[in-house]
């Protein structure tokens, strides 16, 4: 990010003989001969103490040796002869950086851009260091008064493009990427940038043109190889996809000594070395998707320990949840230890809400997702904005989306006020917020993906709560309430969340089907002469305790199949590694149906009987089942990941196909299985079931939600109040 070189500038007056030797000096520089260079330049300082010249040289001659003390020494004495000299400033502006004193670099760059506003090095560099700081609106900034001296500064448009891509102005970013390719055909860099702004935008194929592109100009770059497996990724090449993960992995591991750990082959073939954050992310996520736990925790942790960074953390959090055999209070622990280094820090600059503390006005709510599109959870959060009361509660969306769709256009409807938060900071956003004056801020993503935990840790509303988009607790104790019923948080289990469970009556939840689905089916058992049983989910869930439980189901029940149907299993080689898998617990491939279908509704209609994963349930798909006349079964564990689909069932009327045991879902699945005339019957009747009952009761939850937040506000009313009196009194 920075640009370093040393440029000429005047000297005190000296005899010809040494000028010529000053320029000697400075051609052996320019050369990169340092150790002849210091040498010679330390020779020049003996005769010429007080000429700043040989100080500058030398403190810019110890920087590129990455002598970095030694050469803010010498750079200080260069100022002390000539505190206006603008080149010193910047070199040793970039050696305090390399020493890890960011906020001293800063002035020395700025100190040289102010006394020449023409210096473009000096401004770039102050540009970049702002970036690596997060101040992406000053660093832009910067970087546009580079460009407007220099257009062609093909550095400068790369990184520009970076942070204009980090604040979410993606079409300005495509622009300069654009633009530092057709100066410079031949940037690997600016390509690939290129193509991860195209991926944000979803224009996958011509993101994937680019970092092909990129790959073939500079093909032995690691992190240039991952950004093409991430393409390959989102269109759906997931075997070329975890190749080109491998390549560069490899190259990484043939050009840095690690220490090697062999993985399967359709694993990454290394751990990565420390200083390497990103990579050890894209270590942990591929490790998440094949199942490996231990191996993505473990790299999670390691990228941590280098980089302070929540996004990281909301990875391990989110995979510790899948845990086969992790107990509840032990997963709990690691969201205490994320609140302690993420949350706590922020309460002491929590500031007083000025909220007009009236317990029957008209509410401000402001919602939180990166989801407002086409996503799962739109079944259930839609048909709630949908149908809120806007006499009783004034809706703002706190939108975190790179690029909107048709749901998008709906949600608009929805809401009051729309705020699109992609690039803005956290405390701006807190800040945004807080200014809106809302009341009472929902979080609907907890931790995944794009979520904005961030803000909700700066508690920039009198009331917040977390509600459906993850599951389980965020962790944070600044989030008051966590929006739940009594079947997903039993009582007792109150020690397992961050936030306060506020129950609701079962179901905590309201669904509005996909447009599509079709009508039910017949039960297929009653023509295909066997039983299937199916699921439809990530394969992160599918564990060694749900393939021994199902294979014993499929043991006990003759000729019946398993239909393993999501995105997941798109490709031969996991279709391969799930089927080895039963095939140790005796279930040979014949008796298996691996793959992915999209939408997955004609696969649900083949389906006679559901099997819901754990300890961590499935999630829409239990819900879409049952639409489709599909009991599952369900086995109720930790709360509230593994609870869902018994949350599901209770909702429905349908608790009898909750589960206490292995053994119990054992049972259950097989009697189930055992009374076709009985299933054929659930199977007519599902639908109707759930039309008439509170998971299609779309203006019913939303009273029993807005209520919810009405008894939430008048809480914190007579808490503010009471604070109010307290204070009076002590006066």
């Amino acid at each position: 990010m920075t640009d370093r070189n040393l440029h000429e500038s005047p000297r005190d007056a000296l005899d010809a003989a040494s000028e010529r030797e000053a320029d000697a000096l400075l051609a052996l520089f320019e050369q990169r001969r340092y150790a002849e260079a210091e040498t010679q330049v330390r020779q020049w300082i003996e005769r010429h103490p007080s000429d700043a010249f040989g100080w500058k040289l030398l403190g810019a001659i110890l920087q590129q040796s990455r002598r970095n003390q030694e050469a803010a020494a010498a750079l200080e004495q260069a100022l002390r002869l000539d505190s206006q000299d603008s080149e010193s400033l910047n070199t040793l502006g970039a050696a305090l950086q390399d020493l890890g004193r960011l906020a001293e670099a800063g002035v020395r760059y700025a100190q040289a851009a102010k006394l020449s506003p023409g210096f473009v090095a000096a401004i770039y560099n102050l540009a970049g260091l702002l970036q690596t700081m997060g101040r992406l609106e000053e660093s832009q900034a910067y970087y546009a008064r580079v460009l407007a001296i220099d257009p062609q500064h093909v550095k400068a448009l790369n990184n520009h493009g970076s942070v204009l891509r980090e604040l979410g102005r993606l079409d300005e970013a495509l622009a300069c990427f654009r633009q530092a390719v057709a100066i410079q055909p031949n940037q690997a860099d600016a390509y690939s940038n290129l193509g991860n702004a195209l991926i944000a935008q979803g224009r996958l194929d011509e993101a994937l043109a680019c970092h092909e592109r990129a790959a073939m100009l500079q093909p032995g770059h690691p992190k240039i190889l991952s950004n093409l497996g991430n393409a390959l990724q989102h269109l759906g090449r997931l075997d070329e996809s975890l190749a080109t993960y491998q390549r560069a992995m490899a190259i990484h591991a043939e050009h840095n000594p690690i220490d090697q750990k062999a993985l399967a082959s359709q694993q990454l073939a290394s751990l990565i070395q420390s200083e390497h954050p990103e990579m050890l992310v894209i270590l942990g996520n591929t490790n998440q998707y094949l199942g490996n736990l231990d191996e993505a925790e473990s790299a999670y942790r390691r990228a941590l320990a280098i980089s302070v960074d929540y996004s990281i953390y909301s990875k391990l959090l989110f995979t510790l949840n899948y845990y086969p055999d992790k107990s509840a209070s032990e997963i709990f622990a690691v969201y205490q230890d994320f609140d302690q280094r993420f949350g706590e820090p922020h309460r002491a600059s929590w500031q007083p809400h000025a909220n007009d503390p009236d317990p029957m006005r008209r509410l401000r709510i402001g919602y939180v997702s990166p989801d407002f599109r086409s996503h799962s959870s739109r079944h259930f959060l839609e048909p709630l904005l949908a149908q809120h009361d806007k006499s009783q509660v004034e809706l703002t969306a706190y939108a975190e989306l790179t690029r909107d769709d048709a749901v998008t256009a709906r949600y608009r409807k929805y809401v009051d006020h729309w705020v699109p938060t992609k690039g803005v900071s956290d405390a701006d956003l807190a800040a945004r917020i807080r200014a809106d004056g809302i009341d009472i801020l929902i979080d609907v993503a907890g931790h995944t993906a794009n979520n904005r935990l961030g803000i909700f840790a700066r508690r920039p509303a009198p009331v917040s709560v977390s509600w459906m988009g993850y599951g389980y607790t965020t962790g944070l104790s600044a989030i008051d309430y966590f929006l739940c019923d009594p079947v997903m948080v039993p009582d007792g289990s109150e020690g397992l969340f961050a936030e306060q469970p506020w129950r609701l009556d079962v179901p905590s939840l309201v669904y509005r089907p996909a447009e599509g689905m079709g009508e039910v089916g017949p039960l297929p058992a009653l023509d295909r002469g066997h039983l299937t049983f199916g699921t439809l989910t990530r394969s992160v869930r599918i564990n060694h305790r749900t393939i021994r439980v199902w294979s014993a189901i499929l043991q006990q029940v003759p000729g019946s199949r398993l239909v393993v149907d999501s995105k997941d299993f798109s490709t031969e080689a996991m279709q391969q590694m799930l089927a080895e898998r039963f095939a140790a617990h005796g279930i040979g491939p014949e008796r298996l149906e691996i793959g992915c279908h999209s939408p997955p509704w004609d696969v649900l209609r083949g389906i006679d009987i559901g099997l819901d994963c754990f300890p961590h349930n499935s999630g829409t798909t239990l819900i879409e089942s049952l639409y489709l006349g599909v009991p599952f079964i369900t086995l109720a564990e930790r709360p509230s990941v593994g609870r869902i689909g018994s949350l599901m069932l209770a909702g429905a009327g349908r608790a009898e196909w909750i589960a206490d045991s292995e053994e119990d879902y054992i049972a259950k699945a097989v009697a189930l299985a055992g009374d076709l005339e009985r299933l054929a019957m659930i199977r007519a009747s599902l639908r109707d079931e759930l039309e008439r009952g509170p998971w299609r009761d779309e203006a019913g939850f939303a009273r029993r939600v807005e209520q919810a937040y009405r008894e939430m506000w008048q809480r914190w009313c007579l808490k503010h109040s009471t604070a109010i009196n307290e204070n009076q009194l002590a006066c």
